[in-house]
């Protein structure tokens, strides 16, 4: 995984602290910055190539997206998953999922089945490959084709409101599912419930679908806690 926390590009046409405050959270939601861990202004500063005035701005606006604590006498740390909140998270997902994913079955066009069948097996080949980045880069994109197939801009916008939450949740799935072949079959599950127009049939696969991804999530994050 290439590091998000290289020197920063000072050519980019973005304002400096919008450009270190978008490096740091996605280095926070792919997990190179680990839940716990203490960002240090000076040592995050020398890493990006930066001063520390736009980190630290940086750092009080991850915290306004609850993607970082303060906590007093020892500064900032990646905020922590507690179980409730992947709990909570997913119970979420998983009924929008079902509920798009079902939509998607009724409304979705033939261009649309097309692309979803390519990136679908885009995303069986980066699985096989254990290519974590391209994995995670084709299941957004595939979950994304089914939203915009619900034809629901309402229920579009909720989903994209829980995207940088589930993607944290997604890198750890993706890193720790170990039975590759099974994520496979649950995508094409889900492609096959979608192209055959079975809306119950969709919404039952697509929630199951999350219902493991929950199941795995709390699997690993409760045996990392018991090895801490």
């Amino acid at each position: 995984m290439a590091s998000k926390l290289s020197k920063i590009n000072l050519n980019d046409y973005k304002p400096l602290r919008e450009v270190i405050f978008n490096s740091l959270r996605e280095a926070i939601i792919i997990g190179e910055l680990r839940p716990g861990e203490r960002l240090m202004e000076v040592q995050l500063a020398e890493k990006m190539g930066v001063s520390r005035t736009p980190v630290r701005e940086a750092i009080r606006k991850l915290e306004l997206e609850g993607l970082v604590d303060m906590i007093p006498r020892k500064g900032a740390h990646v905020a922590e998953l507690s179980i409730k909140d992947i709990m909570d998270v997913l119970e979420v997902r998983a009924s929008l999922d079902g509920l798009a994913t079902s939509l998607a079955a009724e409304r979705i066009t033939d261009d649309e089945l097309k692309e979803l069948k390519h990136i679908n097996g885009q995303f069986a080949s980066y699985i096989e490959k254990e290519n974590l980045n391209g994995s995670i880069k084709k299941d957004v994109e595939f979950h994304d084709i089914i939203y915009k197939a619900s034809r629901n801009d309402k229920l579009i916008s909720i989903l994209n409101n829980l995207r940088e939450q589930v993607q944290r949740f997604r890198v750890i799935y993706l890193k720790e599912y170990n039975n590759s072949k099974n994520l496979i079959k649950e995508h094409n599950d889900i492609y096959e419930a979608v192209s055959s127009r079975s809306m119950e049939n969709a919404r039952n696969i697509a929630k199951t679908h999350i219902i493991n991804q929950e199941s795995t999530i709390l699997s690993s994050l409760k045996m990392q806690k018991g090895n801490s």
